[in-house]
């Protein structure tokens, strides 16, 4: 089987798989701050400043696309299989023939994956170059999102805040018409009067972008654009605030005095080596 019929067969599979994964690792904090206030009583209150990244869906969808490169027949060797030779009008009518197969199915599913994509991020197509400002108008409509920049290259700069009472679970971010995408912060209602806070978003970036290293090799020649190269590392600051009892938490200095009562912080960065977790009863 020839190279490039290989180097196709492996972009197509990059591809299928990176539609699976862009539910699981779409969305990156970037600098940024948040903070957390949680009361004995249920209410909370929650806020994020700072930078988001979404992964280039455009350069997502355009991995592996060699459409404009011509045909370039391969070398042919004599039969001890070292020594090259001119390749017969038959070989190279066979090679063509090869590439032209490798290049319609290439195209094909293209066309596939981008059709799957599009269903993942709710009708936005991924090949728009306006997709993340559609994006961005769309989360300009939720409740909480008091500011929503869209500076470039997947890049966002936004304000959220919102308040309420933990009568239910809250997640953050969530997307309108997205049928899923990864969280920031989890916070979990338990019926014995606790609740638990998770940042997952927070934690290692290995962590929160499981297709890092898919990505790399997926984009193994420098023709091809990496998504991987974009600057999702987080930088920032997350601060739980609370007057209810911290039964649990992984921060180095523990429980600190607050006005509010008491506060856990979290620096958030390329060096954490957890993400950010706490368990508080309100009861």
């Amino acid at each position: 089987m020839r190279l490039e019929r290989i180097d196709t067969m492996w972009r197509g599979a990059v591809l299928a798989v990176l539609t699976l994964a862009l539910s699981a690792c779409l969305l990156a904090p970037g600098k940024f701050t948040s903070d957390l206030d949680i009361r004995k009583d249920g209410t909370f209150a929650f806020s994020y400043v700072g930078e988001i990244h979404m992964l280039a869906l455009s350069k997502l969808a355009e991995m592996g696309d060699k459409a404009d490169e011509a045909f370039k027949p391969t070398p042919c060797y004599k039969e001890d299989g070292f020594e090259e030779r001119p390749c017969t009008a038959q070989e190279t009518a066979k090679q063509k023939k090869e590439w032209q197969d490798a290049r319609e199915q290439s195209a094909n599913n293209r066309k596939r994956e981008s059709e799957s994509m599009k269903a993942m991020l709710g009708g936005i197509d991924p090949g728009n170059p306006r997709a993340a400002e559609e994006l961005a108008q769309r989360l300009r409509r939720q409740a909480g999102w008091r500011r929503v920049e869209y500076k470039g290259d997947g890049l966002f700069n936004v304000d959220f805040a919102i308040s309420g009472r933990l009568d239910h679970d809250f997640v953050f971010p969530t997307i309108e018409r997205f049928p899923m995408a990864n969280s920031f912060v989890l916070i979990a209602v338990r019926q014995d009067g606790t609740v638990r806070v998770d940042a997952t978003g927070f934690g290692p970036a290995t962590g929160g972008e499981p297709y890092r290293g898919l990505m790399q090799m997926g984009a193994m020649d420098d023709k091809s654009p990496s998504p991987a190269s974009s600057p999702v590392s987080p930088d920032g600051i997350f601060t739980l605030r609370t007057d209810g009892a911290v039964l649990a938490n992984n921060t180095d200095e523990g429980p600190q005095p607050d006005p509010k009562g008491q506060k856990l912080q979290w620096a958030v960065n390329a060096r954490t080596p957890a993400a950010p977790t706490a368990l508080v009863r309100l009861k």
